[in-house]
């Protein structure tokens, strides 16, 4: 085995074999510390050599089938034992609610009430393993310091051997497991003729059956509730040799008793109509059940109709997946309710749901179908997260909770706040993500409902899949809002009156990615003339959008201070190789002189304007230019002159408005041009309306789309 070392010391442990070891140290040392602190189960984990993996070396107490999920154990999973290792503390873990909290993938798997300590196997240099034991749910809900003491001392033990079976070249490997003996004395005290006589007298039928499920003894009773002889069900798992037992609800209320060591039961129906009550009672060593007919069921049963049998399975592998599928296509929390609606609630046999969040300590409704009021879904919003109602308490436990009718509600809630009208029974299933609960979604059913063994597992699965969307989701529409505002603060909010010249101005952002982008537009009064600028920086982010103003707040100060045309476009191609941003931007720079009916523009990069005069003619400005900003910090931006008579138009505009994939550019902008040739003279602000609902590219929205229109004016 080797030992992992976080600090400087001898060479690791030598790597440990995989046959079982010559004595039992670890089988001895883990049912030692269990009898100290009375676990009713545990494991030993070895670090694999030469990987950062725990494996399982022995178990105790339980079969290891519950523990088959976690044989091997990568020392970054979210587990106990591997937090444990990592910490080189002890974990405690004090029932199925904080169960669910810190370790989702544990409490899906085993939703029972249990507790859980998991302790590092480690000498002051080397870390060799670690140990988990439980208890069942009883336990309280602190560990105690004879407990903590107990459980530290022992693993230091064992890793002190552990350390001298590696130096002696007898590193330890895989052991046996170990499970209880049966209680032995039974009979010295009632004989064991007469104890099998007194059992074979009772009305109703008596099991025993071991930690694996097999059956050692039944009465007579029994095999002739369960319809089989005696010597054919003995040594036998239940579950397997009674096949209408056959079904996970019924195993799982097995795995309950013996995790939580209290009583458990369940009724099943003996085809074709005889309803049988099984009650487990277990210990250590088994169960004991006691098997009788479940005449009130029996009844129940007659006055209901028969329906045709329901699927095997509540969702099949290939929904789960379909499922999988359709929600990592959410981008925001809107789509993901809509999925969850669209694909989850009919795959379930849902009628309505409603997905929860959380905010400032209250309960927040992210979004819900299926309420003809939606009223009634407004009662779950701002609900302070202290008030116990069934969404605040799948949302702070992290723990499902099922009801199977309202009766069952109100018994369990009796002054809740948020039974949905209409509605006859629901599920609560916390969306945890991470480790960490962002959510619950709430499925509710328009009639009385059963949630066995099976469904649940299936529906909080479902959970984790809903929670992992949602998370993104969130994060998603976090940054997006996040990123809109800072566009709109960086873009301007009104256009400045130029003295000559009416403006209107457009902007549509891509919808891919986080529809933001680097488009810019902006008009800067220097009287008597006056300043226009667009400009596109590469990009669809914050940090193409951050770019974006300080591009635009560079071109203002340079043209404030007097700049010419050249020299604006100059300096902004070096502040923007001074800032080191790793992206490059496209500009037009316009200096407008209405009173002599003229503008001097200079390019960079930068798609040309058209420019439409006051007969209706269209033209695309030829225009001298540079690269694009951001490239080379000599480049020179040669400027030219246009004649503005008053009623020209002048469009300036970002390659979305004529960029598309199989349309040749040049044919967009011919398109643009006829179209200005024929409504040029609207309102410039109707104008500005036509020419982006024109776009076939600003329809696809594929980038981001920046118009800007200038029409001169006679002001005299």
């Amino acid at each position: 085995m080797v030992g992992v070392s976080d600090r400087p010391g001898p060479e690791p442990a030598p790597a440990a074999g995989v046959t079982p070891a010559a004595q039992p140290v670890l089988s001895l040392a883990l049912v030692s510390m269990m009898q100290e602190v009375r676990a009713h189960s545990g494991a030993v984990y070895l670090l694999k050599a030469g990987e950062p993996v725990l494996e399982m070396a022995v178990h105790a107490g339980m079969p290891r089938a519950f523990a088959a999920p976690w044989e091997r154990v990568g020392l970054n999973a979210p587990l106990p034992v591997a937090d444990a290792v990592r910490e080189r503390r002890v974990m405690w873990v004090a029932g199925e609610e904080e169960m669910a909290r810190r370790y989702p993938r544990v409490a899906v798997v085993l939703p029972y009430p249990f507790a859980l300590a998991a302790v590092p196997v480690a000498t002051e240099r080397q870390v060799y393993g670690a140990v988990f034991v439980t208890w069942p749910g009883g336990h309280p809900k602190e560990l105690s310091g004879a407990e903590r003491d107990h459980l530290s001392a022992a693993c230091e033990r064992l890793a002190l051997r552990l350390e001298r079976s590696a130096r002696e070249g007898r590193p330890p490997g895989r052991e046996d497991d170990v499970l209880s003996a049966a209680v032995s004395g039974t009979a010295d005290t009632l004989g064991s003729v007469e104890a099998a006589r007194l059992v074979s007298r009772l009305p109703y039928g008596l099991m025993s059956l071991d930690l694996h499920g097999r059956i050692g003894f039944l009465n007579a009773a029994a095999a002739e509730l369960l319809g089989r002889p005696a010597r054919e069900l003995l040594d036998t798992p239940l579950w397997a040799s009674v096949p209408w037992l056959n079904d996970p609800m019924y195993e799982d209320r097995y795995r309950a008793a013996l995790l939580s060591q209290q009583a458990t039961s369940f009724v099943a129906l003996r085809p074709p109509g005889d309803w049988l009550s099984f009650r487990l009672y277990p210990s250590t060593t088994g169960l004991s059940v006691r098997v009788s007919r479940a005449r009130e069921v029996a009844e129940m049963a007659r006055g209901t109709p028969r329906t045709d049998p329901a699927p095997t399975r509540l969702v099949t592998i290939s929904q789960v997946l379909n499922l999988a599928g359709a929600l990592t296509e959410a981008v925001g929390v809107r789509d993901v309710v809509q999925l969850v609606w669209e694909e989850v609630v009919p795959a379930v046999g849902g009628q309505a749901v409603v997905i929860l969040g959380s905010q400032g300590g209250r309960l927040h409704v992210l979004g819900h179908r299926g309420y003809g009021d939606p009223h009634i879904v407004e009662r779950f919003d701002g609900l302070p997260l202290a008030e116990r109602t069934p969404g605040t308490q799948a949302l702070s436990t992290g723990v499902p909770a099922f009801f199977d009718s309202q009766d069952h509600l109100e018994r369990v809630y009796p002054n809740r706040h948020e039974t949905p009208d209409g509605f006859a029974a629901w599920a609560y299933l916390p969306l945890i993500a991470s480790g960490r609960p962002v959510g619950t979604c709430v499925l509710a059913y328009a009639e009385p409902h059963p949630f066995p063994a099976a469904e649940r597992a299936v529906l909080t699965s479902l959970g984790g899949l809903i929670a992992q969307a949602l998370d993104r989701a969130r994060l998603y529409d976090t940054k997006h809002r996040l990123a809109h505002g800072l566009q709109q603060a960086l873009l301007p909010r009104s256009l400045a009156a130029l003295p000559g010249i009416e403006a209107a101005a457009r902007y549509l952002p891509a919808t891919d990615g986080m529809e933001i982008g680097g488009d810019f537009y902006d008009l800067v009064p220097t009287r008597p003339q006056a300043a226009a600028v667009i400009g596109d920086v590469q990009g669809h982010n914050v940090t193409a959008a951050g770019l974006m103003g300080q591009i635009r707040t560079g071109v203002r100060a340079y043209t404030m201070v007097g700049q010419a045309p050249h020299e604006v476009i100059g300096s902004t191609n070096r502040l923007l190789i001074d800032l080191d941003a790793d992206l490059f931007a496209s500009c037009l720079y316009l200096r407008l002189d209405p009173v002599h009916g003229r503008a001097v523009m200079a390019r960079a990069g930068h798609p040309p304007p058209l420019l439409r005069r006051p007969d209706g003619r269209v033209r695309v400005l030829d225009l001298a230019g540079g690269p694009l900003l951001g490239i080379d910090a000599a480049a020179v931006y040669p400027t030219t002159e246009v004649s503005l008579a008053p009623g020209s138009v002048l469009v300036l505009y970002t390659d979305g408005l004529v960029e598309s994939p199989g349309v040749d550019i040049e044919d967009a902008l011919a398109d643009l041009g006829g179209l200005l040739a024929e409504v040029g003279d609207r309102p410039l602000e109707d104008l500005a309306d036509e020419v982006v609902r024109h776009s076939a590219a600003a329809r696809e929205r594929a980038d981001d789309v920046a118009v800007l229109l200038l029409r001169a004016r006679d002001d005299g």
